[in-house]
This record gives C-alpha cells, structure tokens and sequence, in this order.
C-alpha cells in the first residue's frame, strides 16, 4: 500500500518496439480499407503467356504500401525475436477484427434523411469484412512463416548475412501471404478470372519481393540503430560473445 497522495506508475521502457508495433498495426488496418479497391497498372501492357493472358498489371489500392509491413516485421524479428513478433502480429489481427466490427456496425446504422452517401459506405466498407478475412489469414500465414524463418536463419548464421535473411524470410512469407489473400479477396474486388487472378498473385508476389530488395539500405540501417540503441540487446550479444570466446 502507497501513503494518500503518491501515484505509482509503471516504468516506460524504450521506445523504439511500441513505435514499430504502432506503425506496424497502422500499416494492416490501411492496407485492409485501400485494398477494396481493384486496380489495373499499365493497361498498355497485353500479351499472353500460355494461359495468362494479361491486360494490364492487376493489384489492389493497398500495393504500395503493404510491403511496409513485411519490413517492419523482418526489423522486429531481427531486433526482438519471434514472440516478440507474435505479440505484434496478435495486436494487429486484434485491431483489424475490431476495425471490421465497427464498419459493420457503422452500416448497419440508420442513415439520417439528409445523408446520401449510404450506397458509397456500404460498396467500400461492405466488402472490408472479406477482405479482413483474407487479410487476416494471409497476414497471420504470411507474417508468422516471414518471422520464423528469419530468426531459424539468424540461429544458424549469427549476426552474419542479413541480406539473406532479410530476402529469404520475404520470399516465403510475401509467397503464402500473398497466395492466400488473392485467393480469399479476388471475388470480392471483382477479379472473376483465372488469369486476372493468377496475374493477380503474381505481380503481389513479385512486387513485394522487389520493394523489400530495393528498400533493404534502409532496414539495414534501422536494424543497425535499433542494435546499438536498444541496451538488452548490446547485453545479449555481449553476453553470447564472451560464451563464444570460453568455448575451447
């Protein structure tokens, strides 16, 4: 018991990890709104590859930004370790859950006389719930497979080789994230196609795989500044080097 008068507080520990589970989480919910929308990137672009025939490069609204999130988890993972990662992965499947909740609960609320935005409301937020469905089983896949893979890869390799880590770990998850999105979201966005839909997955694939190689000077340095400012981690390694050093 504290005297009348004396607040207790919890201590504050660093930062950096709520920050990256913060725009982690923020990453999902956005990408889950922008992908109700279809899109088609370079209509010029027609050819066809045996039974692809392509019209145009089909995505969705949330392509730009989602791959984000690949690299928030692979610095989570790298910095903080899998169950760290679990934990994040966990607050965002919650928040998206309950961003759904709300959009349904929002629709299904009696419009004023005076509001004629009712049908817009209902075709964008009405098809959130299938795409939070596909969002959340592609993203649990996808974003526990890109973890698992790329801390087993560090427990062979040490603090070597993060470029391959880094591309390894998004080949497999942005693979079965993005197979088992497109294959649960495709009819919600209008994609009624084989080949819209392999198209689909395949430029998903590919284009998230090129964004993670191409923004990888940046993870590097956030993961280089996370490793020296975070002190656990300073300890850890130092304390896995002088056991290293002792090994006859």
């Amino acid at each position: 018991m504290t005297r009348s008068g004396k607040a207790v507080f919890a201590r504050i520990a660093t930062p950096y990890f709520a920050v990256l589970t913060a725009v982690f989480v923020g990453v999902m919910l956005i990408s889950n709104i922008a992908a109700t929308k279809a899109v088609v990137l370079f209509d010029w672009l027609q050819f066809d590859l045996g039974p692809l025939h392509v019209n145009g490069l089909v995505t969705d609204g949330a392509f730009f930004l989602f791959p984000l999130s690949y690299v928030i988890g692979d610095v989570i993972s790298e910095v903080y370790g899998f169950r760290a990662m679990r934990r994040t992965i966990a607050s965002g499947f919650g928040v998206i859950v309950l961003a759904s909740l709300c959009f349904w609960v929002a629709i299904e609320l009696p419009a004023a006389d005076f509001y004629d935005g009712q049908a817009g409301f209902e075709a964008v937020l009405g098809t959130v719930p299938r795409i939070v469905a596909a969002g959340l089983a592609g993203y649990v896949v996808g974003e526990l497979l890109n973890s698992f893979v790329l801390v087993k890869m560090k427990e062979r390799a040490g603090e070597q080789h993060l470029w391959a880590r880094l591309i390894g770990s998004t080949v497999v998850g942005e693979f079965f994230d993005t197979l088992v999105f497109c294959s649960i979201a495709a009819t919600a966005i209008g994609i009624s196609t084989w080949s819209d839909f392999i198209n689909y997955v395949v430029i998903g694939f590919v284009w998230k795989t090129l964004v993670e190689i191409v923004i990888m000077p940046v993870t590097y340095t956030v993961v280089r500044y996370l490793k020296r400012a975070e002190p656990t981690y300073r300890e850890a390694l130092e304390t896995v080097t002088q056991v290293t050093r002792n090994v006859p």
